[in-house]
């Protein structure tokens, strides 16, 4: 990964631990507790694709796990975001624009089901059955709505943040001359006028002008 992306990433990272564990932890809502360093690392992964997504999300996973309060096994939520950043990761869009919120928000859902289930499922494996007892039904359910409802106040501005530490030059080049042809397009398009036409019709007249100068000079030799 670049170095801006690093930054970026562990600045996100670490900011989005941070509120989560003194803030959304303490609310004590009902069921699932609102991720949002899963949200962050979904909003990462849309911009820098899957690999990108991979790293991201283990080492937030890392953190997270090392981090206190954390009572589970080191390297279990790593696993978790690991697997959920590169996933993410493949719904990059191809030209780094959503066309639409439908795509993300289906994401986030989909991110907070399977990570839950994901997270359960580790934990089965190592013999933790918290999930047994809390009830994994409601887990499932209020993980998504809670992830929902914060989504478009997180997801839209970690991309945005994202795209603007890129810097690409080349992109800026390539959309500057996109946007000239299209403006130029535009132009032509709204007056109507046909760069391919205005030189054919120059074209015919000037023809037109040398026959009928032609024609003069022939009728005076002849008088």
């Amino acid at each position: 990964m670049r170095v801006n992306r690093i930054l970026l990433s562990t600045a996100l990272v670490v900011v989005a631990l941070v509120v989560q564990v003194s803030v959304l932890a303490r609310l004590h809502l009902p069921g699932a507790v609102p991720d949002l360093l899963l949200l962050t690392v979904l909003g990462l992964a849309l911009v820098y694709g899957h690999v990108g997504g991979a790293l991201v999300g283990f080492g937030a996973g890392l953190l997270a796990d090392l981090a206190p309060p954390a009572d589970h096994a080191a390297g279990r939520y790593a696993l978790v975001l690991c697997v959920t950043g590169y996933a993410a990761g493949l719904m990059k869009p191809e030209n780094g624009r959503l066309k639409s919120a439908t795509g993300p928000m289906v994401t986030v859902v989909a991110a907070a089901i399977g990570s839950t289930l994901l997270y359960a499922g580790v934990g089965a494996l190592v013999g933790d059955t918290a999930a047994r007892h809390v009830g994994l039904t409601g887990l499932l359910f209020t993980a998504a709505l809670y992830d929902l409802l914060l989504a478009p106040f997180v997801v839209p501005g970690i991309m945005a943040l994202a795209r603007r530490a890129e810097n690409d030059p080349l992109a800026e080049t390539g959309s500057a001359a996109k946007a000239t042809d299209i403006s130029s397009g535009w132009v032509a398009g709204g007056t109507g006028l046909k760069i391919g036409g205005q030189r054919n019709g120059l074209r015919v007249k000037a023809a037109r002008a040398r026959v009928a100068r032609a024609g003069r000079i022939k009728g005076v030799k002849r008088l």
